[in-house]
């Protein structure tokens, strides 16, 4: 099974009433085909009064062998409905790529 697809399935154990698992490794120094940098937004009524550090952990607890594996970097942007509502559903903008050499 392909590392995005896990990635999926795993966060399904949060209810997300919106998720989206996104691979950006196309936008990194990796090889083709790569599954090392993703971007996951995911709203969920299970993160109603949570701040974001106990959103985050509760992803990492869920991708902890993929986190420990495969995948470089995970940007996440998790939301509770409500929050999600009010930013009108739009999916923050990943930033470019500084490269290996940080230039």
């Amino acid at each position: 099974m392909r590392t995005q697809a896990i990635i999926e399935e795993k966060l399904q154990a949060l209810d997300p009433t919106v998720l989206t698992v996104e691979n950006e490794s196309h936008m990194h120094s990796v090889p083709a085909n790569s599954e090392t940098h993703f971007k996951v937004t995911l709203v969920s009524g299970r993160f109603q009064g949570l701040m974001p550090v106990k959103r985050h952990q509760q992803v990492y607890t869920l991708l902890a062998d993929e986190l420990a594996g495969p995948v470089h970097a995970l940007a996440l942007h998790l939301y509770t409905p409500e929050e999600w509502q009010a930013r009108g559903e739009d999916r923050p903008a990943s930033p470019n790529c500084r490269g290996g050499s940080g230039s």
